[in-house]
């Protein structure tokens, strides 16, 4: 077994550091809690968790947010010291299993540091090995102890613990080392990931006692995979234990962006403010801005630099793949708002023949470019948090970063050629004149949201004339549940517009500002749902986990349990009396023509005898006179709710005559106007009615107490 001895000098000293099994570590409240890097926090956004914060190194001080590229042998791929400056890198990342294995500890301990070693005078971050042993499952042997397996470059045998990881760390004298963790798939089961948190437990309290006096700092890693309560007992052990930071570890290692981002909000809601959170291995331009909101200081990834060598560059137009033919003669630079040595120097063309030759300075040129673009999105984050505008800011990158060359599509479009729309049984996908993608209904020609996108429609109509945001940090109770039925699945346009209201809410404020929200949808036929979620490409709302899960089970859960879906197939009225208790109801079916059953003053009456017990609020689309006498028929008390499209109004339904004064955005009440336009109306009832059923209806609606003091 290759065994050594690292020796490490600090401040002129030679001081020697093993492992001591019988030294108990340090909690937070014992003298060891004074870190080795001091953190302050400048300013948290309004409305988020992003956060512009400042730490201090052994080697000077550094910016938040900050990404880190990825030097793993010493040195990052293509780049020089004087580059990696002028693209405005400021910390570094080496890796201390590859650096154990070449050049060994030795090369370190006679240069004194990797500082000296590489000639860089910035901080460095060393990590320590665990996503390395997670690589090779098939050529190492993992227990208690660490993890044996041979080396990649001269077949001797190593066992890397916890106490070789922070000796070699020690060796390469970085300013931040990583504790030895245990990584697996973020998709690995239950029990897997909890005995793989528990072993990156142990390991980081050995971690700490090898770290002994040293003056470097030392960062915890939370594990357990995509499994919320495992990763909030993680959070919360690691938080007890006298580390300077703490890491969120194993993801982008099997789960999707929605599952990242997700996981990424609850682990930071429980880890302290008062030291600094890294994201690892993560990731692309949006998943920076992503995991900024939800709370993460730091990050590295090879992503710029392996794109580069692909011929991929990062612009504020989008992502360019330079290796294409269309840029052959491409005069103008790479990105025309950025200010590199290479655009400063070089065309888009000679750049394309760069990387069409497989030329080692294509590589260096694109990845000058690539690290430059991630800095500029790193400062302009901690700007627009200082300005306490991040909010606006991440809702504009967040389309911009998933953008690609729109001036040169990589597919252009084809001449047209006539096709028959995507069909399932009586439905079929329907483009309108405007642009947008909705669903038809082709024996009535009815379309889901006729006039306007539907995402935009869903918005406006239920999500914000709701208040839902504001509802969701509402806690009139500590247990109070918000219940919302979502009366008329559809292609589920207005239940993902709440689900995605809620994740924004979770990223900005975590789950302890939240309350409970129980989402119930009602439909009887899945055919449009079905249908757009086989063209995700035209319903980009479908573009996450929940739908997949309605389909195929008939409820969801969001990753913290405060949000519940679930799906009651069938006739809506057969579960009026039995679904949970509504506060707040968005009624979206197809039209009177189409579900005229369900418009009628009977099931009305039915939904606010079922509501009676609480302040609940109906919302719909319809402004039809015979839907309005029916709601206050049933007992309702009416507003005019905003307008869309064609339409000038909408309608609001309140159980109780203080509803409309208490909402946020005070409707108003239907009034005099409306009454003498309705007593004017042809159209005044059902046309079902009986004289006398109408002459009932006439007397209630003159007698509502809506109207009596008129």
């Amino acid at each position: 077994m290759h065994e050594t001895l690292l020796r490490v000098e600090k401040e002129g000293q030679m001081a020697n550091y093993s492992s001591a099994p019988e030294m108990s570590v340090a909690r937070k409240d014992s003298h060891l809690l004074k870190t080795r890097l001091p953190f302050t926090v400048q300013r948290e956004a309004s409305d988020s968790k992003a956060r512009a914060a400042t730490l201090q190194t052994l080697h000077g001080e550094v910016q938040t947010p900050i990404f880190m590229p990825v030097g793993t042998q010493a040195t990052v791929k293509a780049q020089t010291v004087e580059s990696l400056k002028l693209s405005g890198t400021r910390v570094l990342l080496a890796n201390a299993y590859h650096l154990l294995l070449r050049p060994g500890p030795e090369v370190f301990q006679r240069f004194g540091s990797i500082h000296r070693f590489m000639n860089w005078d910035g901080p460095v971050l060393t990590d320590s090995g665990g996503f390395q042993i997670f690589s090779l499952p098939h050529s190492r042997a993992l227990n208690e102890d660490g993890a044996r397996f041979h080396s990649y470059v001269d077949g001797k045998a190593y066992l890397l613990s916890p106490e070789s990881s922070i000796a070699m760390q020690q060796a390469i004298s970085s300013d931040i080392m990583m504790v030895l963790d245990q990584c697996i798939p973020s998709t690995a089961p239950y029990a897997q990931a909890q005995a793989a948190m528990e072993l990156t437990h142990r390991w980081a309290e050995r971690s700490l006692r090898a770290r002994g006096a040293s003056l470097q700092a030392l960062f915890g890693i939370v594990q357990g995979a995509c499994h919320h309560e495992l990763r909030k007992q993680s959070a919360a052990f690691l938080s007890e234990l006298p580390f300077d930071g703490l890491a969120i570890g194993g993801l982008a290692v099997g789960e999707t962006h929605s599952e990242r981002y997700e996981m990424t909000g609850l682990v930071t809601e429980h880890l302290p403010n008062n030291l600094p959170r890294y994201l690892m291995g993560v990731g692309m331009p949006i998943d920076l801005l992503e995991s900024v909101h939800r709370g993460i200081d730091m990050f590295d990834c090879i992503i710029p630099s392996r794109l580069a060598r692909q011929g991929v560059a990062f612009t504020s137009q989008g992502k360019l793949q330079l290796r294409r033919s269309v840029y052959r003669f491409a005069e103008d630079t790479v990105d025309a708002q950025c200010d590199c040595q290479t655009c400063r120097h070089y065309s888009r063309a000679y750049l394309h023949h760069l990387v069409k030759a497989d030329e080692f300075l294509g590589w260096h040129l694109l990845c000058i470019h690539n690290l430059t673009f991630y800095h500029r999105l790193m400062r302009e984050m901690r700007d627009s948090i200082l300005c306490d505008d991040f909010l606006s800011y991440y809702e504009k990158k967040r389309i911009e970063l998933v953008r690609s060359d729109e001036d040169n599509p990589s597919h252009p479009p084809r001449k047209a050629q006539p096709a028959q729309p995507a069909r399932l049984g009586d439905y079929e996908i329907h483009r309108s004149a405007q642009g947008f993608v909705s669903i038809r209904q082709l024996s009535s020609g009815e379309v889901l949201h006729s006039v306007n996108a539907p995402n935009e429609e869903a918005n406006k109509l239920y999500v914000e004339q709701s208040c839902l945001a504001a509802r969701l940090v509402e806690q009139p109770a500590p247990a109070d549940e918000l219940v919302i039925w979502d009366v008329g699945l559809g292609a589920t346009f207005n239940a993902m517009a709440a689900i995605h209201c809620f994740d924004r809410c979770y990223a900005a404020r975590g789950e302890s500002a939240l309350r409970p929200v129980r989402l119930v949808s009602f439909e009887r036929d899945l055919d449009p749902l079905t249908l757009a979620a086989k063209n995700p490409g035209w319903f980009p709302h479908l573009r996450h986990a929940a739908p997949v899960k309605i389909l195929k089970d008939g409820k969801w859960e969001h990753v913290s349990r405060l949000l519940q879906w679930e799906l009651l197939k069938g006739d809506f009225r057969d579960w009026i009396e039995s679904a949970t208790i509504p506060d707040l109801i968005f009624y979206d079916l197809f039209s009177a023509k189409t579900d005229s059953a369900l418009w009628t003053a009977e099931i009305f009456s039915r939904i606010f005898q079922r509501c009676a017990s609480k302040s609940a609020e109906l919302y719909t689309y319809s402004a039809a006179t015979a839907v309005r006498v029916a709601l206050l028929t049933a007992g309702f008390f009416v507003a005019e709710g905003v307008g869309t499209g064609p339409k000038s109004t909408t309608t609001i339904a309140f159980t109780r005559a203080t509803g409309a004064g208490e909402h946020p955005l005070a409707p108003r009440l239907l009034g005099q106007q409306w009454l003498t336009r309705w007593r004017r109306s042809h159209v005044k009832f059902p046309l079902t009615l009986t004289n006398e059923e109408r002459a009932q209806v006439e007397h209630f609606i003159e007698t509502h107490p809506q109207f009596s003091q008129l």
